[in-house]
């Protein structure tokens, strides 16, 4: 059975090859319906905002015996009858966490209290913790603030070191493709958003570049003087770029993930800590988005724009008319043996002239050399004692 190297050696060769730029449409149709699901459930059901957001108070009782969270809602409910229902969490193993609205010193005594009493816990082991929306409501602004300054830098970077702007496009879209597929997670499953998810957001945007910027290097590196070559074209080249870095990305991505998933599994389920949570969460998520739209969307996006250009529109052109040139040119042997059983032979090919095509035939398919068929000879002796 071939190994996973033998296999990753066979794409970068190109004895293997995975049209991922040929079925661009199909890619375009999965990440639109998968955009469309995600604004849907922003719509519709919208985002979790934590309490950094949306303001009030919380309660963390620690210590527990019987983490139920069921026992937090009758113990508010009891002091707050006609206040919302609270937000009851399970933190760890041991630890309770409760959100409130907004509550006074008054309302906060009777709340733990009430809480101290289910639990049979002293009131000690209860903390309380009152938030503004004021504060969420900056760290929010900051945020858009810092995204806009990092998408337009980052398109000034690429499009100058790529020496293209469409490059810089097809990483942008690939980005808001990742952002837009990792906040329809959160509110598909009801994931809370607190300042900490918020900060694994940006984070998610270093690690879908690095993919992208990867690949484009590979892209940049095959389509080098592509007018003016006629072996491949730009699409057949950037399908190349991508094969040969596939291995490459998932290896990177699986070994970001690994930490991230340990971090998460640590974080949510052994330390109890929710900023670890919030923060591995929306890496783990994004990640993985990243590592599939630098394969899936970037690259084939990138090629969809330069196929508008003319001149690789033309490049294009010559390459296929090449290979015809070379179909017809090799099926001629096959004409002159036809003449040798009596049928009139088409007119002979100097050698030189018969030669080129085979050294064109020898470079458009990688070098390898293309053995003529028996009696396609020009040394073949023809009816009548003469030599062709």
């Amino acid at each position: 059975m071939p190994s996973f190297a033998a296999f990753g050696n066979d794409l970068h060769s190109g004895r293997r090859s995975i049209d991922f730029v040929g079925r661009r449409r199909l890619w375009y149709a999965i990440a639109s319906c998968a955009v469309l699901v995600s604004l849907l459930s922003l719509g519709i059901r919208g985002l979790n905002e934590g309490i950094q957001f949306r303001g009030g108070s919380e309660f963390r009782i620690s210590n527990v015996a019987t983490a139920d969270t069921r026992l937090a809602q009758d113990a508010v409910a009891s002091v707050l009858p006609t206040s919302q229902a609270p937000l009851v969490s399970i933190v760890g193993r041991s630890d309770v966490r409760v959100q409130t609205d907004r509550l006074t010193l008054t309302q906060v005594d009777q709340v733990k209290s009430a809480l101290a009493k289910a639990y049979k816990v002293p009131d000690n082991d209860i903390t309380s913790d009152f938030v503004g929306p004021s504060w969420g409501k900056d760290v929010s602004n900051k945020a858009i603030t810092s995204l806009l300054v990092f998408l337009v830098l980052v398109s000034l970077v690429i499009t100058l070191y790529f020496r293209t702007w469409k490059m810089a496009v097809a990483a942008i879209i690939a980005l808001v493709h990742d952002l837009l597929l990792t906040l329809g997670i959160y509110a598909l499953i009801g994931f809370e958003v607190t300042p900490e998810s918020v900060i694994g957001f940006l984070t998610i945007l270093g690690y879908s570049l690095y993919d992208t910027v990867v690949v484009f290097d590979k892209v940049r590196e095959n389509t080098d003087n592509i007018t003016a070559t006629t072996r491949r074209t730009y699409a057949e080249a950037a399908n190349l770029a991508v094969n040969q870095t596939l291995v490459r990305s998932i290896n990177t991505s699986v070994v970001a993930l690994l930490p991230v998933a340990a971090i998460l599994f640590i974080g949510a389920l052994l330390l109890g800590a929710g900023t670890l949570k919030d923060i591995s969460l929306a890496l783990f998520v994004g990640i993985a988005a990243g590592t599939y739209s630098s394969i899936f969307i970037a690259t084939p996006l990138l090629v969809h724009l330069r196929l508008r250009e003319p001149e690789i529109k033309a490049q294009a052109e010559r390459v296929y008319r090449r290979r015809r040139e070379e179909q017809q040119r090799a099926a001629q042997p096959e004409l002159v043996t036809a003449g040798a059983g009596g049928q009139a032979a088409p007119p002979r090919v100097p050698a030189a002239v018969a030669a080129e095509p085979a050294k064109e035939l020898r470079q458009a398919s990688g070098g390898q050399r293309q053995q003529p068929k028996r009696g396609s000879g020009p040394g073949r002796a023809r009816p009548g004692g003469r030599k062709g």
